[in-house]
């Protein structure tokens, strides 16, 4: 398989959106109007002219009604009229507007602010009908407001932490992230608490999902520190493999053997694959990081008089696990091949 080149991968929306943020890049698109949607814009515009023609036939009176009724009728005519309008407003914004964004997980929260905007101008709506002028039903909005506020504070500061996600991202749906002492992949964020599908935690190590679901309040974010493990640009982290060995071991033959079956393991598909994203960090204001596609092998001294062998890779997340135990496999068969050269830790010295 051939590996991607940088206009193939900068081509997608994750990756195209982080570099017009490192960058301040944009690309306009047009966007299309299918038939449901038009068969849509249509329906609203025959139900509100509906209303307008009943509105202006209960205005010439031709049918007659008494006071009080033709009033609260034409109260309602106004209310559908303006919920017409403004699930006409809705749609048009999620076509034209949020129908541009690629990102699904983005395009997926937008769509829950704009359905939260339209119930809370359609309960204004509603008030309206209940009361007789604008002015008591802001004012009963207002008041209604206050009162809800201060009774629920802290469910108030999640809602503000959710737009802080949505406006900063400080993680998505999809996302590996750490927060406190929770890890996990993004599943959902509500606008009040987000939940997490666990991996390692109390009952299991490694990078195995747990089958635990972890929800926190969206305030957690504010107060916490993110470790976010799915940056688009460079979708990967650091892990690595150690081994005790002699200080008279052949250090040589342990560094070349360690990267060559780490090399092979990984592929030259994921090498190159690096390059790429090294290219691409090249167009942002970071392009001086330096960044390593092939395994590194390293010693260190123990406090134990042995050496540690420790070979560092690059691993999407998500397989870390796998890859180490694959990889631990493979190292091992390779050095026991040469024990004079590798010397162990053996007998009563392991």
């Amino acid at each position: 398989m051939m590996a991607e080149t940088p206009e193939e991968i900068s081509r997608k929306p994750e990756i195209r959106k982080e570099l017009q943020r490192a960058t301040g890049e944009k690309r306009s698109e047009k966007v299309k109007t299918g038939g449901r949607d038009k068969l849509w814009f249509i329906v609203h515009a025959i139900v509100l002219a509906g209303c307008v023609a009943a509105y202006v036939i209960l205005g010439w009176k031709l049918i007659p009604l008494p006071q009080s009724t033709l009033g609260i009728v034409e109260r309602i005519l106004r209310g559908t009229g303006l919920v017409v309008i403004v699930l006409a407003i809705a749609r048009a914004t999620s076509v034209y507007a949020l129908g541009r964004i690629e990102d699904p997980s983005t395009r997926f929260t937008l769509q829950r602010i704009m359905h939260l905007v339209v119930a809370l101008a359609i309960a204004v709506i509603a008030i309206s009908i209940i009361f007789v002028n604008w002015y008591a039903a802001v004012a009963a909005l207002g008041v209604g407001s206050i009162i809800i506020g201060l009774a629920v504070q802290t469910p108030m500061k999640s809602f503000i932490a959710w737009i802080y996600i949505l406006v900063r991202q400080p993680f998505r749906v999809g996302d590996r992230i750490q927060i406190g002492e929770a890890t996990g992949d993004v599943i959902d964020v509500g606008y009040l608490d987000t939940t997490l599908w666990e991996f390692g935690g109390k009952y299991i190590s490694g990078d195995h999902p747990s089958g635990r679901l972890i929800k926190f309040p969206n305030e957690k974010v504010l107060d916490e520190i993110i470790y976010n493990y799915s940056w688009p640009l460079f979708p990967y982290i650091w892990n690595e493999i150690k081994f005790y060995v002699a200080f008279n071991a052949d250090l040589e033959f342990i560094a070349s053997t360690m990267q060559k079956i780490t090399e092979e393991e990984l592929g030259k598909e994921m090498i190159a694959r690096v390059q790429t994203f090294r290219d691409l960090l090249a167009r942002t204001p970071v392009d001086e990081l330096e960044v390593h596609e092939r395994p590194r092998v390293i010693f260190r001294v123990n406090e134990n008089t042995w050496l540690e062998a420790i070979v560092r890779y690059l691993v999407p997340p998500r397989e870390a696990g796998r890859v180490k135990t694959r990889l631990i496999k493979k190292l091992l068969a390779a050095l026991n091949v040469a024990p004079d050269k590798v010397m162990f830790p053996s007998g009563a010295n392991r």
